[in-house]
């Protein structure tokens, strides 16, 4: 087992241009939330007995999933991640009634052509076509760099 920092700098060997950086800084929290919401519509009604029923869908049970894999390598990046997943549900919570179907969809086409874009500029492919798990890396890279201004060590 490598330990978070191994895949933050690997991650980064493909994330060295300052504008596919700047890109993946929106795009990368965009396809997570863009995630989010399209799994949020997958109700899970089996869990009904055992959790509330807003929690009944596929996206609480990724968001859960997701904690754990970061729990295995860092507890401050676990904690960091899971506060982003909550944001991130609460507003798909409190706008879940809306007749957004088609935004979600658009939201994650368009920030992956985006991230291509950025792939491209920068002329190295996307660590995941490499290891799947780096998409899962991502999202908690971005959230190393806010740590490392802040001074919380990972």
């Amino acid at each position: 087992m490598s330990s978070i920092k191994t895949y933050f700098d690997i991650y980064g060997e493909s994330h060295q241009n300052s504008i596919n950086k700047l890109i993946h800084w929106f795009c990368v929290p965009l396809i997570f939330f863009s995630i989010i919401w399209l799994t949020y519509f997958i109700k899970l009604t089996f869990l009904n007995s055992l959790i509330p029923n807003y929690l009944c869908n596929l996206a609480f049970v990724i968001i859960l999933f997701g904690v754990i894999f970061y729990l295995y390598y860092s507890i401050q990046i676990a904690i960091g991640m899971f506060l982003f997943s909550i944001l991130n549900y609460y507003i798909i919570f409190s706008i879940s009634n809306a007749n957004f179907e088609i935004l979600p969809v658009l939201i994650f086409l368009f920030s992956w052509i985006f991230q291509l874009i950025g792939h491209k500029i920068e002329g190295k492919k996307p660590s995941f076509l490499e290891d799947i798990f780096f998409l899962m890396i991502g999202p908690a890279w971005l959230l190393s760099f806010i740590y490392d201004k802040i001074g919380i060590k990972y």
